[in-house]
Formats: structure tokens, sequence, C-alpha cells
């Protein structure tokens, strides 16, 4: 065989051990997002808003924009907790990988039949985020990690976002957050100044609990997508 021959026979078993690699089982299923959801059920948030909040975290996930822009990329993991008070954290849903609009709906549904966890506890947002980054040690292995927290006030409890970011392990995380107006005038600035943190790192707002579900469909499918949705984002992030 000459050495044309032999180059083309190099290249032909290249490109065929390159098909076999995309063809084997996994091979397109890497996780490409470890996805925590921190949602606020500290004492500022009543029953009405609670329930806004949850429910608004379940259609958000079953909207087609947020199940178009996680079964066409390959599957993310997904995990959820409430927090509210230094030790007041409670998982909702433990961690799932999400590839599949069935996989999504079974995780809208148990949302949906979710009880609350606390109601009578102050807004502890570094114990919260030292929760959401130990939560993450345990996830599956993923090609980003972000922690998105939601929350209606500023921390009154505890430490604050500097002292997790400091003493947890959030090497790598980025954390973005969906302020709530309308309960605490400081919200907007505390979540923009002290809560965001990492590359690529945002925030989100809703006008009230009412406006939550869909500030949270823009937030899900801008992380899972990881781009700049501009026409999505409110016009008037501030007050």
């Amino acid at each position: 065989m000459g050495q044309h021959g032999e180059y083309g026979a190099l290249v032909r078993l290249f490109v065929s051990l390159t098909l076999c690699a995309a063809l084997l089982p996994g091979a397109a299923s890497a996780c490409r997002l470890a996805l925590v959801l921190a949602l606020d059920v500290s004492s500022s948030v009543d029953e009405t808003e609670y329930f806004l909040q949850r429910d608004g975290v379940a259609a958000a996930l079953v909207s087609e924009d947020v199940i178009r822009a996680i079964t066409q990329d390959g599957p993310i993991a997904l995990a959820i907790y409430e927090w509210s008070g230094r030790r007041q954290s409670s998982i909702v849903q433990d961690w799932v990988m999400l590839g599949t609009r069935t996989e999504i709906e079974a995780v809208a549904t148990r949302l949906y039949g979710a009880e609350r966890s606390y109601r009578r506890f102050p807004t502890a947002l570094g114990f919260a985020l030292g929760f959401g980054a130990e939560l993450l040690q345990r996830a599956p292995s993923c090609d980003r990690r972000v922690i998105d927290v939601s929350g209606d006030g500023v921390t009154n409890d505890g430490f604050g976002p500097f002292y997790a970011y400091k003493h947890f392990p959030f090497d790598g995380v980025t954390v973005n957050g969906l302020a709530v107006l309308g309960a605490d005038p400081a919200v907007m600035e505390h979540f923009e100044f002290e809560v965001l943190h990492g590359p690529g790192a945002f925030l989100e707002a809703a006008e009230g609990y009412e406006g939550y579900q869909n500030a949270m469909e823009r937030k899900l499918f801008r992380e899972i997508s990881d781009r700049i949705v501009s026409d999505l984002r409110p016009q008037k992030p501030y007050p």
C-alpha cells in the first residue's frame, strides 16, 4: 500500500471510530447543568404568596419554552429546596435527571402536591446559600453548576451571603437571583450587590408573587439555555 493509501486508511479509521463513539450509550447524554432552585418560605411569605411561588415554579417547568430548552440540548440535573431561618432549609425535590417531557412533568406534579416546610422563621440567606452549596456537592457531574435563589427580603438573621461565599464550596458555582418586589424596598439592591455570585450571574425581578411564574419562566429558560434572552427580560427591572 502506498503512502496515500495508508493516509486514506487512517482517515477512514478515524471517522469510523468517531461515529462509533457518538453512538455509544450515554455519549450524547452528559449532564450540561446542575441546577438548584431555592425558594423563600420565610415569615414574610404568606400562604397565598407561598402557593403562587410553589405553583409558579411548577408551571414554569412545564412551559413549552422551558421544556424545549431542557429536551433539545441534552439532560440537566435539578434539585429544589425551601429556605428561611438558620437551620430551616428543607429539600422538596432531591436530585433528578430531566431529559424528557415526562420526567419534567413528574417533577411539576410533585411540586403541586408539596406541603410548606416552614412558616415563622426569618430570612437567613447566608445559611440558605450554604445549604445550596452543600447540596451541589452531591449533584451529578455536570458542565455547569447554578443556584437559583428566590426571595422577597434581605438577610436579617445569621451571616450574609458574603460569608457564605467565603466559607462554603462555591468555586465554579454561579448564583442567580429572583427578587420578588413589594415586601421590602431594599430587596433588589440586596440581591444585585450581595447575592449574585460567579460567572455569568444575573438577576430577574418579579412584580410581587403575582408576577412570579412569568419571572421564573424567563429565568429558567435563560439558565438552561445558557444565553441572554433580551426579548424576554423585563423592560424595567427596577421599580
